[in-house]
């Protein structure tokens, strides 16, 4: 498959997607034009391990999503639970150039900031998919150091399970740090990118966290300015 196939997949950001390269070919372009510094393949195997490394002796592999992977893992998994984690709270905190933005407008996508807690999905991962899932999942997220994995404690309902998520990396360039509400809506009502767009991705986070019965207030508020921002233009 040539270059400009995968990437037209990538719109779906689909497991198959994933798995043909599409996202890496867009993190590629990206570095191209001066945008990020990409991951090799080396750097992303390296974290894995590392995290892999750390996981807790016994214990099965889960993944906590908060944001897209909520309802779109692209992942295989054997069991989702809704779930609590406590430390970090959910926020548009990382500039993305590509993906859901350009570069003379650049999105925003959420990282998990420290202080107070969040409320998302742990899938937990068939213990023979490991090394397989585990790749499809970095070669997502892990692809140009932005994001810090690591081990955090989920509260379900059926008791706590130990699962990696993606927490934002305060010293990457692409980090957010004080963003007034309002910049944050602008960038998120007018930012789109292969992708799709800032707004859809606002949307689909709010519904499925309504779905799942999560009371977000922030995020809410967020949804009804973008809203707002949209319908006036």
């Amino acid at each position: 498959m040539s270059t400009t196939s995968r990437r037209a997949k990538a719109h779906a950001l689909n497991r198959e997607a994933i798995k043909n390269g599409a996202i890496l070919d867009l993190v590629a372009e990206a570095e191209r034009l001066g945008l990020l510094r990409a991951w090799s393949h080396e750097e992303r195997a390296a974290s894995l391990a590392a995290t892999l490394a750390e996981r807790p002796r016994g214990a099965p592999v889960w993944v906590f999503g908060y944001g897209s992977l909520m309802w779109n893992p692209a992942f295989e998994h054997v069991e989702r639970r809704p779930g609590l984690i406590r430390g970090f709270h959910r926020r548009f905190c990382l500039w993305t150039p590509l993906g859901r933005g350009s570069p003379d407008n650049p999105g925003l996508v959420l990282g998990l900031e420290s202080g107070g807690s969040c409320r998302g999905v742990a899938f937990r991962l068939d213990e023979a998919q490991i090394a397989e899932e585990l790749d499809i999942l970095w070669s997502r997220e892990m692809v140009g150091g932005a994001y810090s994995a690591r081990w955090v404690t989920v509260e379900t309902d059926a008791g706590p399970v130990a699962a990696i998520t993606f927490t934002i990396n305060h010293g990457h360039e692409r980090y957010a740090e004080r963003l007034h509400p309002d910049e944050t809506a602008r960038a998120l009502a007018t930012a789109a990118g292969a992708l799709g767009s800032c707004a859809e991705y606002l949307e689909n986070t709010v519904a499925h966290l309504d779905e799942l019965g999560i009371g977000d207030g922030p995020m809410h508020d967020l949804l009804a300015r973008v809203r707002a921002i949209c319908a006036a233009t």
